[in-house]
């Protein structure tokens, strides 16, 4: 199979033990990463690490740490780890989720049965504080054309499960300097330029949900810059005026109304 980078961050507030299952994760596959690029976003504590040393004295060879001076949030430090990143394809991980042991495995086969693909993911089931305690799922469009699509109005992937070409990464991205929805802009970017998408119909990742994102997401910083992102789509033809107004709508929706109405948006409407 083709060799490949795992891209990863972590930061000082990460939880140590979250983060260790997830790198273990990224290490207990049916194909092992040929690197793991993990970019520490600002100093972080010994307790993460500890995590690193043993993990990385487990699988030696195979981790390489990109320390930045400070913390400059996640767009920013994917970019960073992006140009250390030795192959074209690039799984992306984030530091508290979980990997199926077959998810690169299917990923790769993907990429070599369809050589044009640029972007592979699948959806998630999202769990609280164990596996077993699943609170949802986040399902995803699954070929190019529906991705495309659905890419007007909402994210086709689930960010932590993608794997990508960095070449076009690299030329139509990378990540803008966001503190949030870093995905986001990028997906229209790629999607804009005719990059060739898919994601496989099994759940290869358990995100860890927290309760606490609900709060996260009603800020007017976190509102505004979506909508932003979304009129920049429009701006260049990627969406229509009217699925800018509608995404518009929604964010303003559930920005204004209570934390409840929110988290019936995205328990009923937006997830399964």
């Amino acid at each position: 199979m083709e060799k490949f980078s795992v891209l990863m961050t972590v930061y000082k507030s990460d939880n140590p033990e979250y983060f260790r299952i997830s790198l273990n994760s990224v290490m207990d596959q049916t194909a092992v990463p040929d690197e793991v690029v993990l970019v520490k976003d600002g100093p972080v504590p010994a307790t993460i690490q500890v995590v690193i040393d043993g993990v990385d004295a487990a699988h030696p060879n195979i981790i390489k740490q990109v320390q930045l001076e400070k913390n400059v949030g996640l767009g920013l430090a994917l970019n960073e780890g992006l140009k250390e990143c030795k192959y074209e394809l690039i799984a992306r991980m984030d530091s508290d989720d979980i990997c199926l042991p077959e998810r690169f495995e299917k990923q790769l086969k993907m990429f070599e049965t369809n050589p044009k693909l640029d972007i592979v993911g699948c959806p998630v089931k999202e769990f609280v504080e164990t596996p077993d305690n699943v609170v949802g799922k986040r399902d995803v469009p699954l070929d190019n054309v529906s991705i495309h699509k659905y890419a007007r109005k909402r994210d086709p992937f689930n960010h932590p499960t993608v794997m990508y070409r960095k070449s076009k990464v690299m030329k139509y991205g990378p990540y803008g300097n966001y503190r949030k929805n870093q995905d986001t802009a990028l997906w229209i970017e790629l999607l804009s330029n005719e990059c060739v998408a898919a994601n496989i119909p099994e759940y290869l990742l358990m995100f860890r949900f927290d309760e606490g994102t609900y709060k996260k997401r009603k800020s007017w910083v976190n509102t505004k810059l979506l909508i932003d992102i979304r009129w920049h789509g429009f701006k260049i033809g990627f969406n229509s005026f009217f699925d800018f107004l509608m995404v518009a709508a929604m964010q303003l929706g559930v920005y204004i109304m209570p934390e409840g109405f929110q988290r019936f948006v995205y328990t009923k409407i937006l997830r399964k």
